[in-house]
């Protein structure tokens, strides 16, 4: 169960059993249409063996069952209709909608997926919808794949002071304090901290390969 309701609740991210994998040609169609097909185990559809990614959505079923709870009385509407009443394609087989949740309009596009006949339409209303709905919020973390509220990482210049008050220090105990230091100021940008991590495996190894030169020059 969630508290959120409304507009929140359209931003609240999906669970995985409504998460479906769609697959995408990444070669031409006349180069698909000749590669060996065969029964998916990742998206359970008939296609080629080969040449295909799969991507995460959320189907018509699941976004619209979001949408009624969201609010039961949403509605969409095409921005262009035929004189019978019906939703008309544009020349690019795609179709702009208006898609309205709890008193307010956003605009979509879907696009028919190379799909014919009415097929077609069912195919880009559903895209139509889902974009739509992705400007109300829901399912971004689908269409991003990083995290889209993640900290800014550090200013480069900012990371190369810290690697240099490391690589920098004379003692154990300053390189000790200027990794402590390094490490919280760099506490949610993991790549700095790799780079930190690496530059004090750098140091100790230096303080290490140092150390019989020292003990050397104490007994002379």
């Amino acid at each position: 169960m969630t508290n959120e309701t409304g507009l929140a609740l359209l931003r609240k991210p999906f669970p995985p059993n409504l998460i479906s994998k769609l697959p995408k040609p990444t070669a031409k169609r006349d180069v698909m249409d000749g590669l060996p097909k065969a029964m998916c185990a990742v998206c359970g559809t008939y296609h080629a063996t080969s040449k295909v990614i799969h991507l995460d959505y959320v189907g018509h079923a699941a976004l619209t069952d979001r949408l009624l709870d969201a609010d039961p009385m949403w509605t969409w509407e095409p921005l262009a209709m035929s004189p019978e009443g019906l939703p008309v394609m544009d020349n690019f087989g795609g179709m702009w909608i208006k898609l309205t949740v709890c008193g307010v309009t956003r605009l979509g596009y879907g696009d028919a997926q190379g799909k014919e006949g009415g097929n077609a339409i069912k195919e880009a209303i559903g895209d139509a919808l889902r974009n739509a709905a992705m400007r109300f919020g829901a399912a971004l973390e689908l269409w991003h794949k990083g995290d889209l509220h993640a900290p800014e990482p550090l200013p480069e210049d900012e990371i190369a002071t810290m690697l240099a008050g490391i690589e920098n220090a004379k003692t154990v105990a300053d390189a000790k304090s200027a990794t402590e230091a390094a490490r919280e100021i760099a506490a949610h940008d993991p790549v700095a901290l790799a780079r930190i991590d690496a530059a004090v495996e750098a140091k100790r190894a230096a303080f290490v390969k140092a150390r019989p030169k020292r003990e050397t020059e104490a007994t002379a």
